[in-house]
């Protein structure tokens, strides 16, 4: 079997796009992970794996997944991202979130505006980050499912990696959670090409709390 070469530099063009060293400053943020673990809540591995488990399937993760991919449809049907950016704003649980979202997206199209074809003119001013990831997605012709399983991986590699800089986890545990999340990135993705706006919504008020006190957490490593 032969990779279509239209997919296959879509793949490579998503993988710098979502890439560590790509300069979105994500290393500098932990999504409330920090406080999590100032708090208690989570110590180990396996309260980790639960943690990132809610955050996708009922937390801001979700949220980020279906906005992701109605901006990514906005783009294909050719209709105006303006109205998804401000809901993107809208729903930020706590002023830090805003702060995050919108710092990585308006780093992500600047790094992005590297590729001559890219431009932000077309774009809102202030756009959260997934909706900036969606929309240049579906620019590049990135695959509504990958642009979908892409951001979801590479928000949990990089909580793994704030999860080793917090030494609630090693190597060896990063290995494994990085395995056990292979299925649930696939199918978490496949379901999420489906959602609409109607979907958004989020019960993971641990994760909310634990953002919301890290505003004021005297001692910190990450910015969120």
């Amino acid at each position: 079997m032969t990779t279509d070469a239209k997919t296959l530099a879509a793949v490579i063009r998503l993988q710098n796009w979502l890439s560590p060293v790509f300069p979105v400053g994500g290393f500098a943020y932990s999504s409330g992970l920090e406080s999590s673990a100032n708090l208690g809540v989570v110590t180990n591995e396996e309260e980790l794996k639960e943690w990132l488990g809610d955050f996708v399937a009922n937390g801001p993760l979700h949220n980020d997944l279906i906005l992701l991919n109605a901006s990514w449809k906005a783009i294909v049907q050719e209709e105006p991202l303006e109205d998804i950016a401000s809901l993107a704003r809208a729903i930020a649980s706590s002023a830090e979130r805003l702060i995050e979202t919108l710092d990585q997206g308006d780093a992500f199209l600047r790094a992005v505006s590297q590729w001559q074809s890219f431009s932000r003119n077309a774009l809102p001013e202030k756009i959260a980050f997934p909706v900036a990831v969606g929309a240049l997605s579906a620019k590049a012709d990135v695959p509504q499912v990958l642009a979908l399983s892409s951001y979801l991986q590479a928000f949990i590699n990089n909580q793994l990696q704030a999860a080793i800089r917090l030494s609630l986890i090693g190597q060896t545990g990063t290995s494994r959670l990085m395995a056990d999340f292979e299925r649930i990135i696939l199918t978490t993705a496949q379901k999420m090409s489906d959602s609409t706006l109607n979907d958004l919504g989020s019960c993971a008020f641990m994760a909310d709390i634990a953002a919301m006190k890290h505003e004021t957490q005297r001692v910190r490593l990450f910015r969120t």
